[in-house]
C-alpha cells in the first residue's frame, strides 16, 4: 500500500503541475483579451465623441438660426420705427430691439462656446484613435508572442499529460477512481500531507489514532473533515536531525 501511497503522490505532482501549465495559458491569453477590450473601450469612447460632435453641431446650427431670427427682429423692429405715431408704440419697438440685441449677443457667445467645446472633443476623438492604433500594433505583436509561449507550455504540458496516462494505468482501478473524484470536488487537490496531525488540505485536525496509521501508510487514510487522501509528511526539523 506504501508504494500505492506513493503513486498517488506522484500523481498529484502530475496534476499540480498540468494545472500551472492550464492557468500559465489563461494568463497569457489574459493579455490578448485585456489588450482587446482596452482596445474596444476606445472605439466605444470614440463613436460616443462623434455622436457628442454631431449634438454639439446640431445645437450649434440651432443657436445660429436663433442668432439670425433675432438679428432679423431687430431689422425688422427699426423699420417700424420709422412708422409709428405714439411714444408708447416707440418705447415698445426699443424695448423688443434691446431684447433682442441681447438675444444676439448670448448666442453669439454660446455658438462660441459650443464652438470651443467641439473642437475639444474633436481634439479627444484624435487622441483617442491614436492610442487605438497604438493598441492595435501592441496586439498584433502581444497576440505572436503569446500563442509562441503557448505552444511551448502546450509541448511541455502533453509530456507531462503522457506521464500522468502511464501512472495511471499503473495505479488500481478502486484508488484511480476515488482520486480522480476527489481531484475533481477538491478544486484539484486530492493527495495531500499531514503535518502534526493537521491536513494541508482543510487544516483541521486529524484524530492522533488516525495520525499514527498516516505514519505507518498501511492503507488509504482519508482526511474526517475534507475526504482528501492523506500521507504522512516529515518535517524538516526531523530530516535534518536523521541527517
Amino acid at each position: 500500500m506504501k508504494e500505492e501511497i506513493e503513486k498517488l503522490i506522484n500523481l498529484q505532482a502530475i496534476d499540480s503541475e498540468i494545472a500551472g501549465f492550464d492557468t500559465d495559458i489563461a494568463e497569457k491569453q489574459q493579455i490578448i483579451t485585456d489588450r482587446e477590450k482596452s482596445i474596444q473601450e476606445k472605439k466605444e469612447a470614440i463613436a460616443a465623441c462623434l455622436e457628442k460632435t454631431e449634438a454639439l453641431l446640431q445645437q450649434q446650427r440651432d443657436t445660429n438660426a436663433e442668432n439670425e431670427d433675432a438679428g432679423t427682429r431687430i431689422k425688422d423692429r427699426q423699420n417700424k420705427m420709422m412708422q409709428v405715431q405714439t411714444s408708447r408704440e416707440h418705447q415698445a419697438l426699443l424695448k423688443e430691439i434691446e431684447e433682442n440685441k441681447k438675444l444676439l449677443k448670448e448666442t453669439d457667445e454660446k455658438v462660441l462656446h459650443i464652438m470651443e467645446q467641439i473642437e475639444a472633443v474633436k481634439l479627444e476623438a484624435t487622441e483617442l484613435e491614436n492610442l487605438c492604433s497604438g493598441e492595435k500594433e501592441l496586439l498584433e505583436e502581444e497576440t505572436a508572442a503569446v500563442e509562441k509561449e503557448i505552444k511551448k507550455i502546450d509541448t511541455t504540458r502533453k509530456k507531462v499529460a503522457s506521464q500522468r496516462d502511464t501512472l495511471s494505468e499503473d495505479l488500481q482501478a478502486k484508488s484511480l477512481k476515488r482520486y480522480n473524484m476527489l481531484l475533481k470536488k477538491r478544486d484539484g487537490l486530492a493527495v495531500v500531507p499531514a503535518i502534526e496531525r493537521v491536513c494541508q488540505g482543510c487544516f483541521m485536525a486529524v484524530p492522533p489514532q488516525q495520525f499514527n496509521e498516516i505514519r505507518k501508510g498501511d492503507k488509504l487514510n482519508l482526511c474526517p473533515n475534507c475526504q482528501r487522501i492523506l500521507y504522512y509528511k516529515v518535517k524538516e526539523e526531523e530530516v535534518a536531525v536523521e541527517k
